[in-house]
């Protein structure tokens, strides 16, 4: 590296410590041990490599970057007006948010397992287009997103497309009414396809399982996330949005601060416990970050999370993610013990889920010892 762009950029890093120190002394989320990237081996010029670059265009729509590395914020930054008190709508990250909830519910005994029919949870209804795929349907069929209802949220023509579930008056029926998914020639079926389970990426599928832990512990899934999941990590303002009828929308657009986000990321890397705690069973953990399903993305499917596959040199990582239009994401590295938030408003926008992880394998993990 030229000596003088090596200087600016050591400049840039001397400016960005002292500010993360001094946020670290006025932080009101005390469980965060605040460490100096270079004290825990990290290459601390890649990281104010990484910020030079996000301030100069690259990955727009930026507001936050955090890194955590064997459980220690290393690098906290945040761009665009953004701040550490920020709530970010980080749309369908959310899911994996919703995940866990299942897996509380699971824990508490509210649910007896992943194969609960899901039909089970609502009795009163009787959906349209009945059939024994439909009375077949699990609880992991949603959370695997292999259900075998017609929902595609990536073909416009889709019965059961997010934006014909977002203008209906009642999106639970709406989700429970979707016929059965057929087949074209060039288009694997289940039991043709890897790991028995043909992928559609559903966002009704989320929203129902949200639902369904609403109907399990009896009452409002915003009130058992906080009961759960987020008062036993120190989360406290998160803003949950709700369908039509009134149920919590576990399928996105739940708002959270970075550094809860960050804890969040947290929890899953260390088997989720959360400062000697068990917030979450160490088997449910386990099951959300197991290959459940290939996607068409270039990424495999666990439980409602993605698993992308990086490069650190010669060697080859995979990163459990949880994911939102806009290019926002949480990064869960287990073999690096590392943890990465990126919050964007980058929603819509051809690219921008490529420019989030193209953060990552260029500037953060070419930082790790």
């Amino acid at each position: 590296m030229p000596r003088l762009i090596r200087l600016a950029l050591l400049a840039v890093l001397a400016s960005f410590v002292p500010c993360l120190a001094a946020s670290a002394a006025a932080s009101t989320s005390p469980d965060w041990t605040v460490a100096d990237p270079a004290s825990q081996g990290l290459d601390a010029i890649r990281l104010a490599a990484l910020d030079a670059a996000i301030r100069g265009g690259e990955a727009p729509d930026t507001t936050s970057v955090l890194v955590v590395h064997r459980g220690k914020l290393v690098h906290e930054a945040y761009f665009n007006g953004a701040d550490r008190t920020t709530l970010h709508n980080t749309r369908s990250l959310t899911k994996s948010v919703t995940a866990m909830l299942v897996g509380a519910a699971i824990d508490r005994g509210l649910i007896v397992g992943v194969d609960a029919k899901v039909l089970g949870f609502f009795p009163e209804r009787t959906p349209a287009h009945p059939g024994r795929f439909k009375d077949a349907t699990t609880v992991e069929d949603l959370l695997s997103m292999s259900a075998q209802w017609e929902c595609d949220d990536n073909n416009e023509y889709s019965a059961g497309h997010e934006e014909r579930m977002y203008v209906s008056a009642d999106w639970t029926g709406f989700t429970l009414d979707l016929p059965e998914r057929g087949y074209a020639p060039w288009v694997k079926r289940p039991a043709d396809s890897p790991h028995g389970r043909a992928f559609a990426y559903c966002t009704a599928n989320s929203f129902l399982l949200g639902a369904i832990v609403e109907r399990a512990s009896a009452m409002p899934l915003e009130r058992f996330a906080a009961d759960a999941l987020e008062r036993p990590l120190g989360i406290s303002g998160s803003v949950w949005q709700h369908a039509s009828e009134g149920v919590g929308m576990g399928g996105g657009g739940t708002e959270y601060r970075s550094r809860d986000l960050a804890r969040l990321g947290q929890l899953l890397a260390d088997g989720g416990r959360w400062n000697g705690r068990q917030v979450l069973s160490p088997g449910w953990v386990q099951a959300m970050m197991q290959v459940r399903a290939q996607t068409p993305f270039d990424a495999d499917y666990g439980y409602q999370m993605w698993r992308f596959t990086f490069t650190m040199g010669a060697q080859e990582l995979h990163a459990w993610t949880m994911s939102g239009n806009g290019g926002n994401a949480v990064f869960v590295v287990p073999d690096k013990q590392l943890v990465v938030v990126v919050t964007r408003t980058r929603y819509n926008q051809r690219g921008m889920h490529q420019e989030t992880r193209k953060l990552l394998q260029d500037y953060i993990l070419s930082a790790l010892p």
